[in-house]
């Protein structure tokens, strides 16, 4: 296996100027809740989830780099295992683990439960809508911040 390497790219956990050993990473798009689980998904005949479940992860690995997330790989289990409902059940946990984690990472009170973000999937759906509320939480901590700006991190 390889060695890998502390990453320098843009957004990544670095010192700040001052040295004072902030971490930072890039804000996250706030999204519509209902239009993410409901409105999109069934226009798009539910394409926009996977893509939606592609840019969180993405944006929640760009926002705290100490997070080992794999957008890719996340939806490709919902992908070539959704039939299994075990294989999406466990990705939806971990998920709302890394939604924990990013609220966390911002200084906020964690409001997301894993197990909810994972349990909700039975009920019409509603964990994508519970995932995008929480997630809203952690942009909120960033009033007035463009997706892809430069943001301190407080944990």
């Amino acid at each position: 296996m390889a060695d890998v390497q502390p990453s320098t790219a843009p957004g990544a956990n670095v010192q700040s100027p001052s040295g004072a050993g902030q971490l930072s990473g890039l804000a996250m798009k706030r999204r519509g809740p209902v239009a993410v689980w409901l409105g999109l998904t069934l226009i798009t005949l539910g394409i926009y989830q996977l893509v939606w479940y592609f840019k969180i992860h993405k944006e929640l690995q760009e926002f705290d780099r100490r997070q080992n997330l794999k957008p890719g790989g996340s939806v490709l289990v919902l992908v070539f295992l959704g039939w299994t409902v075990i294989a999406p059940l466990i990705s939806f946990r971990n998920t709302g683990k890394a939604i924990a984690d990013a609220q966390r990472a911002a200084g906020l009170p964690v409001t997301c439960s894993p197990a909810t973000s994972m349990w909700l999937m039975f009920v019409f759906g509603l964990n994508v809508w519970y995932m995008q509320r929480q997630l809203n939480l952690v942009t909120d901590a960033y009033p007035d911040v463009a997706p892809g700006t430069g943001v301190s991190l407080a944990a």
